[in-house]
């Protein structure tokens, strides 16, 4: 494996386990077995390069499964969330059972979601070419109308809930010991897409 290559790997675990803003880069060399702790500098130019290289790895096939999904979204009709909402979950599902790289990365897209006004914009780019930004404008406009900070609020908690609980499936899917059973794939994916409508659809707060 090349080095480029074992650093995006390592990266993509780190980022994960620790956090895509916190991970230390010299934890990141060591396992992707380099000697050079200047490594991840010499390859990416920093830490968001990493991070843009990491995002790289399947925005394409999100990007192309949820535009698939989005396209039959738009010809429902303009209260139907969980149509939507089904262009985030089914191909989240898809990736994280290609096993714990796709996990991680959903992991990684959902801290970086949640911290979306902050981000460097080569990362912010990065983010977008994995096409969610095209499905929550859709799923903004159908919910239901709030002030601003409450309908940011309700989007990040909404995206969590997804992500996580597609991550924690897949973990619990690939453990060695054996836990709660698991849903089939499609009757997993139809119970989120059903509740995440259903916090998505929540009223206005009074007051």
């Amino acid at each position: 494996m090349d080095t480029r290559r074992a650093l995006v790997e390592a990266a993509t675990t780190a980022f994960a386990e620790h956090g895509a803003f916190t991970a230390s880069l010299v934890d990141i060399t060591r396992r992707a077995g380099q000697r050079n702790r200047g490594a991840v500098h010499y390859h990416y130019g920093s830490r968001e390069g990493l991070l843009v290289a990491v995002l790289e790895q399947h925005a394409g096939f999100l990007a192309d499964r949820e535009g698939e999904l989005l396209a039959h979204a738009r010809t429902t009709p303009d209260d139907d969330l969980a149509s939507v909402i089904e262009a985030i979950v089914r191909p989240a599902v898809e990736l994280a059972e290609t096993g714990p790289s796709g996990r991680d990365y959903l992991v990684i897209v959902g801290q970086l979601v949640e911290e979306y006004d902050r981000l460097d914009p080569a990362v912010d780019e990065a983010l977008r070419r994995t096409g969610g930004y095209a499905v929550y404008d859709l799923l903004a406009a159908r919910m239901p109308t709030v002030d601003e900070p409450l309908h940011n609020e309700r989007l990040a908690l909404v995206t969590g809930f997804i992500l996580r609980a597609v991550a924690d499936r897949a973990r619990a899917q690939q453990a060695a010991a054996p836990g709660r059973a698991q849903l089939p794939t499609d009757r997993f994916v139809a119970n989120l897409v059903a509740m995440a409508a259903r916090m998505a659809s929540t009223p206005a707060l009074d007051g």
